[in-house]
């Protein structure tokens, strides 16, 4: 649905984003991550027209955005960090007025209502949108995108400055929004990464370093695979069938957590899921399993260690490593 090859971008003598190249299917919901400056808005501006690329391309819905603009446009919905709002308007003059934009040839009170509706608009469509708080000006930003029913939306950071409450609410709607659309986010708040995407980029000094599920980055920047477990039942039987199962590379119990269970720390052979095994392994030896964690790196210390100046490792699948040189975003970043 989205592709991009080899897109650079210079301003004078730097670059803002050099070489960038990544493929989003259709219904894929994607996160785009990188510390500011790292190039997120300008490959976003390039993927909706805003701006030209100095080489490479860009394909929407298979339409090349720099070939055929208008064609391309109307099948994506944009959201920028500030939403383009008219303040003296009502909620459903600004959005008569964004159909006008976009010719939108639907029935336009039927569209516009289940946008509302999808949105959490419908009770404030007659008020003035300057009356509106932060989250109701967002949710209207969110609607304008969704004006003309496009295949893809491309939001930029779109619960900053929300409350927490605010946020939960723009995430509920994006996640309904993404049952039938294709939807690459940017942001910084990377618990909602973990909250809605299946997929994260990442680029750092213009350049695509990572493109893999969070817990596969995890691992590759690891490279190992950590599990704790709570058990209920004697130490050393339940450390001797832990060690005994296929793909197990250590096993050892750290603390008595409540009484007669212990928490066990596995750490397993890479590649290898030991969780089933190690399941069925103690149910048959009737240990209860009453806890289970994922010890891999979080999000936040994948990004820190994807983002650093001199990171240890980098990962090996779908990644561009080599090094890059200084980047400069355009002022919005």
């Amino acid at each position: 649905m989205i592709e991009v090859s080899g897109l650079t971008k210079t301003y004078g003598n730097k670059r803002g984003i050099n070489d960038v190249t990544f493929k989003i299917n259709e219904g894929e919901i994607v996160g785009f991550l990188g510390p500011n400056g790292a190039g997120k808005s300008t490959t976003m501006n390039i993927i909706t027209g805003y701006l030209s690329a100095t080489s490479g391309s860009a394909r929407v819905a298979d339409i090349d955005i720099l070939d055929r603009p208008i064609e391309a446009k109307r099948h994506i919905g944009y959201l920028p960090e500030h939403p383009p709002l008219y303040l003296d308007m009502t909620v459903t003059e600004y959005l008569n007025f964004i159909c006008d934009l976009k010719g939108v040839k639907q029935n336009r009170k039927q569209h516009i209502d289940e946008i509302c509706e999808m949105a959490g608009l419908t009770q404030h469509r007659g008020r003035l949108m300057g009356n509106l708080s932060k989250g109701y000006k967002q949710r209207c930003g969110l609607a304008q995108a969704m004006i003309g029913d496009p295949d893809v939306l491309i939001l930029d950071e779109p619960t900053v400055g929300l409350d927490p409450i605010q946020i939960i609410e723009i995430r509920n709607v994006i996640k309904q929004l993404g049952k039938n659309r294709t939807i690459i986010l940017s942001t910084h708040i990377l618990q909602e990464v973990s909250a809605i995407c299946e997929r994260v980029l990442v680029i750092n000094n213009g350049r695509l370093v990572a493109d893999d599920n969070p817990v596969h980055l995890s691992a590759m920047l690891t490279g190992e695979h950590k599990l704790q477990f709570r058990i209920a039942g004697p130490q050393q039987q339940i450390l001797s069938k832990l060690r005994a199962v296929d793909g197990v590379k250590s096993a050892n119990a750290t603390i008595e957590s409540e009484p007669g269970a212990f928490e066990y720390l596995v750490e397993s052979a890479e590649n290898v899921d030991v969780r089933k095994p190690i399941f069925f392994t103690l149910a048959q030896a009737g240990f209860p399993i009453l806890r289970l964690m994922n010890q891999d790196l979080t999000l936040e210390e994948v990004f820190v260690r994807l983002t650093e100046n001199k990171p240890k490792t980098r990962p090996e699948k779908r990644a561009n490593t080599a090094e890059a040189p200084a980047a400069q975003e355009e002022t919005k970043q």
